[in-house]
């Protein structure tokens, strides 16, 4: 059972990696208007609910959910920030690390 939930786990941290792609290339391409970045948009959450899909099978959708969207959302605004000129004030970054404080609480707290 061990095995399994680290499996899930590993095909979580894939399935954000995915989520995060697409929602990156989804910036570039500019309304779906530039073919190649809408490819890998499409392509990008296509794998990720498909990983999703498979990692609810050994984790529960509360801790899925909560890893996902609050990495995901985390792992944007820092690409926002470092890639993409957005800014860092420090209110923004207050904003992602309560993003990750909240999963870790969540965690924590027994969404297992």
């Amino acid at each position: 059972m061990r095995t399994l939930v680290h499996m899930g786990y590993g095909m979580l941290a894939a399935a954000i990696a995915a989520e995060v792609a697409g929602t990156t290339a989804m910036k570039y391409s500019e309304g779906f208007t530039r073919l190649w970045p809408s490819l890998i948009t499409v392509a990008g959450y296509l794998v990720a609910f498909g990983l999703l899909a498979q990692t609810l099978k050994t984790l529960s959708v509360g801790t899925a959910y909560a890893i996902w969207a609050g990495i995901g959302t985390a792992a944007v605004a820092a690409i926002g920030i470092l890639f993409m000129g957005e800014s860092g004030s420090p209110v923004k970054l207050a904003g992602i690390a309560l993003v990750i404080a909240g999963v870790v609480v969540l965690n924590l707290g027994g969404a297992h």
